[in-house]
């Protein structure tokens, strides 16, 4: 997938246990331990709101894009042209 969730690397930085995080925002340290391995395939802004709350970070400090090999994307689509 090409979301990499570096909730691991947050907590590391903050120095922030992941049963104190989960405390603090009320879900379960299971669903935080999910999210840092990143086998979920969604996240509920609420949720990611009070992560980055709790944790005084961005979005963009948990959830990374890296695109796929170039041989797995969608091939580009051939444009015509209407000659007149």
């Amino acid at each position: 997938m090409p979301i990499i969730v570096r909730l691991d690397v947050m907590l590391a930085r903050r120095k922030v246990r992941s049963i104190e995080l989960a405390q603090a925002i009320g879900i379960s340290e299971t669903n935080i331990s999910l999210l840092k391995s990143g086998k979920v395939k969604a996240i509920r802004f609420s949720t990611l709101e009070a992560i980055c709350r709790y944790l005084q970070c961005q979005p963009g400090d948990l959830l990374e894009y890296e695109p796929e090999e170039a041989s797995s994307e969608r091939p580009a689509r051939s444009e015509t042209v209407a000659s007149g």
